[in-house]
């Protein structure tokens, strides 16, 4: 549909095959022309039959992280957090940002932020915050306008430095 992904990850899902996220409404459409032709029921993207049983989509999930996909070495992550295994969820975030995932990335800036699975360091926590940021993570940007604040930044300061930058920035492409 080309409409942006909303930013609430209960609008959308993502699927085990292929790690194609789609939001709910496209999910929708799919099944509903999937029960007009009566197809079996597929992913919208790759067009394998969806696993029917928590092992068959496990297997499907493996196979995406060996694949090295930066989507399912994220999810992965996140399985390894919630277990309280913060040193292997260290590893899959990394592995996913290393890959260009920007979720991942806002992942191991928190880790570095709150020293979990790594020693606290809040210069490596701001450097892939702003990773994230830059790769449009509004969470990572949040996260940075609280540490600007924290660390006495102000709006107008950020504007002024902006501004230097910009100026920087057309003074030297002039050369």
């Amino acid at each position: 549909c080309m409409i942006p992904m909303p930013l609430d990850f209960q609008k959308y899902g993502t699927s085990s095959c292929c790690s194609k996220k789609i939001c709910n409404g496209c999910n929708y459409a799919n099944q509903m022309r999937e029960a007009e032709k009566k197809l079996q029921h597929s992913c919208p993207f790759c067009r394998k039959p969806v696993p029917f049983t928590k092992g068959q989509g496990d297997k499907q999930f493996l196979k995406r992280i060996a694949a090295n996909d930066p989507v399912g070495m994220h999810l992965k992550g996140i399985q390894q957090y919630l277990k309280g295994d913060y040193r292997s969820a260290f590893e899959y975030y990394t592995r996913a940002a290393e890959l260009g995932d920007a979720a991942a990335q806002y992942e191991l800036g928190r880790l570095y932020e709150f020293g979990k699975g790594v020693e606290k360091d809040e210069g490596k926590a701001i450097h892939h915050l702003e990773e994230a940021a830059i790769k449009g993570h509004p969470g990572a940007r949040c996260r940075l306008g609280y540490h600007e604040e924290e660390n006495g930044d102000t709006r107008e300061q950020r504007n002024i430095t902006s501004s230097l930058q910009h100026r920087e920035m057309m003074t030297q492409s002039k050369r």
